[in-house]
């Protein structure tokens, strides 16, 4: 089932009525764009249930006063039979009391979507590639990539419920310099497992251990036939096996975080299909690629630097500080000019393309989606392009900073962390923040059991409901909703926030923020906690009330859909909800 219709779409209908009203009287002239109107809660709950800023909007284009014409909705939106108060606040904002029968019927709407409450088909089914993670295949997973695989994992997760198709992809850079070093790597821990005492691993070399089993199998299946042998007898065979096992291992990573990509893409294959060469013939045709020379690096001379002519991408154009080259001296292809064709070539299955991409790669984002800008739109669509960018994560232990792996080398493994604190954990913890601001994972603190954990006060707030339902069966009560109109403020306020869900998953995903889902939970979460603390004091406020059944059935009604919201919340993170802690 497919929740279609929000509590707030359905108001933002009876708004358009009430708007076409005034049009139909004359009030208020045709044809205004309506595309900045909103409704939505409130900053501040004591002012109603629901605010719009229509009057706002509209008075300027149609030559009256605002709160003139916020009179004049206010008379049409309070003949609506679930609006119990309409009133002007400053200078025209409109505020809305609703009925409490309105905020049962969403309670009911909630019970019945169940697992479908918050989904929408906003996305109108069109597909999005959400390339994510990326990793040079030189090596396990580690944590400098966990930030951006959770939020590129949950944003795919977002965008699908809010109706889209999503394409998730993962972009294997196997064809620049790094993995010809993790094929000389190999080969010396190859020596090595022949015998060979290879001593320190020299400069330059991945150092880690977990090459030492690709080694191995090498070693086993071709003997000592290319010890000594030219590194041009080895290195393809080398390099394409080294990153073929590196692949398998970044896949088993991923799954420990619950993360499994429809697509990896090569860029070596990229190269020999020939798209880089496309992508620059059409560049070239349309004058946003052209044979120039760079100016001398800063602190260069003449003498120490011989100028090359390069073909070069008109990226000043599109607000760059200097135009940028799409390939080497040598005639091999940029970094940018690979990826400028990688991105045509997502283009051609995808109705928009978002990448996650770590804050070191903020220099290159202007640039490159002007690129892909020109590209889609000479391949006939423009397809909307965002670059989502993420902070590192600094780990911590009791606060101070947490070793290297010695298995690595020179990294903290995602696979070590994971299994340190759990998947859910680290998942949840990844969106506990903007993913452009600075985060610290204190290993102490991401289990911790306080309310400043917002994992724990989240999982916890499901447990407690969980907990709460079994106790309710063990006496004899099941959440029923014939009494739910005896539900008073309390309760109803979490409804309230309840409802929010599905506006907040439309806005998430239109906005590219899964994070936001992770911090209405932890709202959510704090107000189920207030509402159980107020039953310590008095009795009559828990869930179940002795000798009121009916009552404790509505109670359970409305913990049961609150817990069912909390799993809806959590699925979308890629989090599970827990039973009992």
């Amino acid at each position: 089932m497919l929740q279609t219709q929000t509590l707030y779409s359905e108001f933002s209908g009876y708004l358009a009525a009430a708007l076409d009203a005034l049009e139909a009287a004359g009030t208020l002239p045709g044809g205004l764009n309506r595309g900045a109107i909103t409704v939505e809660p409130p900053r501040d709950a004591s002012h109603g249930d629901l605010s719009t800023n229509a009057a706002m909007v509209l008075a300027k284009p149609a030559g009256t006063n605002p709160r003139v014409l916020a009179e004049a909705l206010v008379a049409e939106l309070a003949k609506l039979p679930a609006v119990t108060e309409a009133s002007i606040a400053g200078p025209g904002f409109i505020n809305l009391r609703l009925s409490d029968a309105t905020w049962i019927a969403e309670l009911r709407a909630i019970a019945a979507l169940a697992d479908a409450y918050g989904r929408s088909n906003m996305g109108g089914g069109s597909t999005v590639n959400v390339e994510y993670v990326s990793a040079n295949p030189t090596g396990p997973m580690h944590m400098g990539h966990c930030r951006g695989a959770v939020v590129g994992d949950a944003l795919a997760t977002l965008l699908e419920w809010s109706g889209h198709k999503v394409i998730r992809e993962y972009y294997v850079n196997d064809a620049g310099g790094q993995v010809d070093v993790l094929a000389r790597s190999v080969h010396m821990r190859y020596r090595e497992a022949l015998g060979e005492d290879v001593g320190e691993v020299p400069e330059g070399l991945y150092p880690g251990d977990y090459l030492v089993p690709v080694a191995q199998e090498l070693a086993a299946e071709f003997g000592d036939k290319y010890v000594a042998a030219p590194e041009g007898d080895w290195l393809i065979l080398f390099r394409t096996r080294a990153v073929a096992a590196m692949l398998v291992m970044i896949k088993e990573d991923l799954a420990l975080l619950g993360i499994s990509h429809d697509l990896f893409s090569s860029e070596a294959e990229l190269q020999a299909a020939g798209k880089p060469e496309q992508a620059e013939a059409w560049l070239r045709a349309h004058d946003l690629v052209y044979d120039g020379i760079l100016e001398a690096p800063k602190g260069k001379t003449i003498e120490d630097w011989e100028p090359v002519a390069l073909p070069l991408f008109r990226s000043t154009k599109f607000g760059d500080d200097q135009d940028r080259p799409i390939k080497k001296s040598d005639g091999k292809w940029t970094y940018f000019g690979a990826d400028l064709a990688y991105h045509f070539q997502k283009a051609e299955s995808a109705d928009a393309l978002v990448d996650i991409w770590g804050a070191d790669h903020a220099g290159t984002v202007k640039r490159i989606r002007a690129a892909v800008a020109a590209l889609t739109e000479g391949a006939g669509k423009q397809i909307p392009f965002e670059v989502k960018l993420v902070q590192m994560v600094q780990l911590l232990r009791n606060g101070e900073p947490v070793k290297m792996s010695k298995r690595s080398g020179n990294f903290v493994t995602l696979a070590d962390v994971v299994r340190e604190v759990g998947k859910d954990v680290v998942r949840f913890t990844m969106l506990t923040r903007k993913p452009e601001a600075q985060m610290d994972f204190d290993f102490a603190k991401v289990v911790e059991a306080s309310k400043d954990n917002p994992v724990f006060y989240v999982q916890y707030a499901h447990a407690r409901i969980r907990s709460t339902l079994r106790k309710g069966e063990g006496e004899g009560i099941v959440p029923a909703d014939a009494a739910l109109d005896r539900l008073g403020e309390e309760e109803l306020a979490l409804v309230k926030l309840a409802a929010q869900f599905p506006r907040l998953v439309e806005a998430a995903a239109a906005a590219r923020e899964p994070h936001r889902v992770a911090f209405f939970l932890y709202d959510l979460a704090a107000a189920l906690h207030s509402y159980w603390n107020l039953g310590n004091d008095k009795p009559e406020k828990r869930f179940i009330v002795a000798q009121d059944q009916a009552l404790s059935g509505a109670r359970l009604y409305l913990a049961a859909q609150i817990g069912q919201l909390i799993r809806n919340g959590l699925a979308i993170l890629g989090v599970e909800a827990v039973e009992e802690m």
